[in-house]
């Protein structure tokens, strides 16, 4: 590639590919879509220029990703999972009941939720870019990084399928992961469409609908049906889902029934999710609760923790779905057992353990979300609380 004509075509394939490093770069505030890009596109701004504009703004925001833990210095997945944590925290508060008693956080979450949105569309034309609608979208941290997110969102990710993806549409072919270049790392050529994104679409949808009942009514309808459909489509035959960003079957599955009763289904007119239900209670603990290893991620089996010991965020997840399903109108025993397996769990100073960790993405690589221990085991308390020990009471 060093004489004409190989030397021309790298020139201009090189030149292709740093305006859309910029354009990535000059979108994301030098944050990028992830830590990944991140260090390949500040390499390849100081190759282009070591005393560039472009190389000097990447600077500072290599500490959106570093962090000094015990044993040394990390580099994050993301630059965080601020507004992502936000949004479940909330909802984990507001199943308790305790709203008054949490105002103060309350409003404080409302207000970065709020100045979180991505405001802007990326300029210019987004087909040229590769890039979607973003205006109106919430990103999965900060406002910065900008790239929007289907189930930090809700509409505008759809696929022709009625699924929605991560952070675009599904613009290519499953075959391209032949020619994946990454040995860790599963599906990650083309965005693909998953249980949670479409359940989060489904449930945002929803709610939209409930508040604003006249605002494109037969899309929202038609948008939430097809999206139903998808989700009972890509059930798997023992009643589960595979969950793509956590461990596992116990996530996918809360998705995948959270949704059906967000769209109208019930235990009782949907076989999805009367399999659903059949599924998680063929896996609970023989003394109550749920312990899923991440090996169900990488195998895509269903696989307990050694010792089969329960865990607070898979024995969340569980209740959360049971719940949901109407579990407590038929026997309330198994949330009753759930129940004391997380009181029993929780600390002195109201804490729950970090246990094993539950977050992944692309079947290998396993993410720490912190907060998930505190915030799953609260949020099916409440819930528990309110709905299963408290119903039929005023």
């Amino acid at each position: 590639m060093t004489h004409w004509p190989g030397n021309k075509l790298r020139e201009k394939a090189l030149n292709h590919v740093m305006q859309h490093v910029h354009y990535e770069d000059e979108n994301t505030r030098y944050i990028c879509i992830g830590p990944v890009n991140k260090v390949l596109n500040m390499l390849a701004c100081w190759i282009e220029d070591p005393n560039s504009e472009a190389f000097k703004l990447h600077i500072p925001r290599i500490h959106d990703y570093l962090w000094i833990a015990e044993d040394g210095m990390k580099m994050q997945g993301y630059n965080g999972s601020q507004l992502w944590d936000t949004a479940f925290a909330v909802q984990a508060i507001a199943a308790t009941g305790l709203i008054d008693e949490s105002a103060s956080t309350l409003k404080l979450a409302h207000n970065y939720i709020k100045n979180s949105q991505v405001l802007d569309d990326c300029p210019g034309d987004l087909s040229y870019w590769y890039r979607h609608i973003s205006k109106g979208a919430w990103p999965f941290s900060t406002a910065d990084h900008g790239w929007p997110i289907s189930d930090c969102t809700a509409e505008g990710l759809k696929n022709d399928n009625g699924g929605f993806a991560t952070y675009e549409l599904t613009r290519s072919y499953a075959w391209l992961e032949l020619i994946n270049p990454a040995e860790t790392f599963g599906d990650i050529v083309i965005d693909y469409p998953y249980v949670e994104c479409t359940s989060a679409a489904i449930q945002a949808l929803a709610s939209f609908k409930k508040l604003y009942p006249g605002h494109r009514r037969k899309d929202v309808d038609n948008c939430i049906n097809k999206a139903a459909n998808y989700i009972e489509s890509i059930q798997r035959s023992d009643g589960s889902w595979y969950g793509s960003w956590a461990v596992c079957f116990t996530y996918g599955t809360w998705f995948g029934v959270k949704a059906l009763v967000a769209a109208g289904r019930t235990f009782k007119s949907s076989p999805a999710i009367r399999k659903a239900c059949d599924f998680l209670m063929s896996k609970e603990l023989s003394f109550g609760g749920w312990g899923e290893s991440y090996l169900s991620c990488q195998d895509q089996v269903y696989t307990n923790l050694e010792g089969k010991r329960a865990h607070a965020v898979n024995t969340g997840w569980a209740m959360l779905t049971l719940i949901d399903a109407g579990q407590a109108e038929r026997d309330p025993t198994p949330l009753h057992r759930a129940a004391k397996v997380l009181i029993n769990l929780q600390s002195e100073d109201g804490e729950f353990p970090q246990q094993e960790i539950m977050g992944v993405f692309n079947k290998n690589c396993m993410i720490s979300y912190s907060q998930y221990r505190d915030i799953f085991p609260v949020w099916a308390l409440g819930e528990y609380r309110c709905r299963v020990l408290g119903a039929g009471k005023k």
